[in-house]
């Protein structure tokens, strides 16, 4: 018995010793506005996806989701500071991303998505109709007539 007390005792110190205080994580709070770049109305339900950047540069695994409002806002209370890779998707508009320094308490991003733009294709055009060219005529050089 008195050996369950010891190894209770043990384990308790251990953990408590091992309980260090560590510095605490730095939070901020993040309010997301989406616009319509053409006409700066708000974009509602709009997809906005939030990966952490290693130091590296790569983005980890995971991520999270929030949607806008009816007014194109959200905010995300509680980001951790640090690089952040914002995209946004949104049916009818080109998909939006960016890298943001997360360093303040309160940050404002504000992100205008823009309407897709027509692509150029070879393959989805009609050929343009010329008409026929005949090669010059081919004549072998000849002599200069003596005069």
């Amino acid at each position: 018995m008195a050996g369950w007390v010891c190894c209770a005792f043990l384990l308790t110190a251990v953990a408590l010793g091992s309980d260090k205080q560590s510095a605490p994580v730095q939070a901020a709070n993040v309010h997301f506005t989406v616009l319509k770049d053409d006409n700066n109305k708000p974009v509602r339900n709009a997809s906005i996806v939030l990966h952490p950047v290693g130091k590296n540069g790569k983005q980890s695994k995971g991520g999270l989701e929030i949607k806008t409002d009816n007014e194109g806002k959200v905010v995300y209370e509680g980001l951790p500071y640090g690089m952040l890779r914002v995209q946004v998707l949104s049916p009818g508009f080109q998909t939006y991303g960016e890298d943001f320094q997360i360093d303040k308490p309160e940050m404002d991003v504000a992100i205008r998505l823009k309407r897709p733009i027509d692509q150029f294709s070879v393959y989805g055009k009609e050929p343009v109709k010329t008409a026929p060219t005949t090669p010059p005529p081919t004549t072998a050089p000849t002599e200069p007539k003596p005069q």
